[in-house]
């Protein structure tokens, strides 16, 4: 799964806990909601073979006791990137531009598993799935707020 839109982020970005959490969550300033949040990336292992896929895990988790909503300008929750390719593709990713919510319950944690195919796709014409030159490349994976709280590792191509 590479795709940061679909039932399972739907799922994900909607909220448990109790009306009380939730209304309690409603008093915290928006500038500690989003220092509330953490953001960490896993990864099985530091070193790949060229084009092998490169399974990972996103996590976030809400330190507060209570619940927080973190507004995002876009329909983008979060997302991760390899190198600053977002979702390992030079194609421009376009999402509606209206503000969407991503809430979580007092100290919530979700592991969201991604895998990107080892691949960077260039968009163009023709479009070109590319396997990087043996190296050094950045994971990263963000939440889309304003402040963008995010985490990387860094993985090697052999």
């Amino acid at each position: 799964m590479n795709s940061t839109t679909g039932p399972d982020v739907e799922r994900a970005a909607r909220s448990p806990g109790g009306v009380v959490t939730r209304g309690l969550g409603a008093l915290v300033p928006t500038a500690i909601a989003r220092r509330s949040i953490d953001v960490s990336i896993g990864i099985e292992r530091r070193v790949y073979e060229r084009g092998e896929p490169v399974p990972f895990s996103v996590t976030f988790r809400n330190r507060l006791p209570v619940a927080v909503s973190l507004a995002t300008p876009t329909q983008r929750r979060w997302g991760w990137t390899i190198d600053g390719h977002l979702e390992g593709t030079t194609e421009s990713r376009t999402l509606a531009s209206r503000p969407a919510e991503f809430a979580f319950g007092a100290r919530e944690t979700r592991r969201i598993p991604v895998e990107w195919n080892g691949r960077i796709r260039r968009a163009g014409s023709p479009d070109e799935s590319v396997v990087p030159d043996a190296g050094e490349y950045e994971l990263s994976a963000f939440l889309a707020t304003e402040n963008r709280p995010s985490d990387s590792t860094i993985i090697r191509l052999r």
